[in-house]
């Protein structure tokens, strides 16, 4: 009860995420030999490339480590033959080079979870809360590709 009651008019999304009596929040994680847990992603943010896994966090964590990197958003793009192709998007200092962000990524990533490609934007959109939207910022690429969905 101290989670939340239901999603509002929403009875099948409250059905998917209540059951047995548990909230299942989608957070994906492991726990490691000493017992200690560890929050990777949300299941619904995973990326399935070439039937690997790949967690958007981990690869924003690598982009946000190079200098001049303030925000990253990881989205899967579609692909026809690997499922989802990982493309970046940054918001970063003036003169954040591209290409130089790319090879960090590549000397810092497995090669499955290196972006495919990446884009440098002013600022990423945000939720009321402040979190980084996803969702929007695919959905923004996709239509500035002209790829479908």
């Amino acid at each position: 009860p101290q989670a939340m009651a239901c999603y509002w008019d929403r009875p099948e999304a409250t059905a998917q995420v209540f059951r047995n009596g548990w909230l299942h929040t989608g957070d994906v994680g492991r726990m490691d030999a000493d017992g200690f847990f560890y929050i990777l992603d949300r299941k619904n943010d995973l990326l399935i490339s070439g039937g690997y896994n790949i967690y958007p966090r981990e690869v924003e964590d690598v982009l946000l480590a190079f200098s001049g990197v303030v925000e990253a958003a990881v989205v899967g793009l579609p692909d026809a033959v690997w499922g989802d192709r990982v493309h970046a998007v940054v918001a970063g200092r003036d003169g954040l080079d591209s290409a130089a962000l790319l090879a960090h990524a590549r000397a810092h990533l497995a090669g499955h979870k290196c972006p495919k490609g990446i884009e440098v934007w002013p600022d990423l959109p945000k939720s009321g809360a402040g979190k980084i939207m996803r969702r929007t910022v695919r959905d923004r690429v996709i239509a500035a590709l002209g790829e479908k969905p």
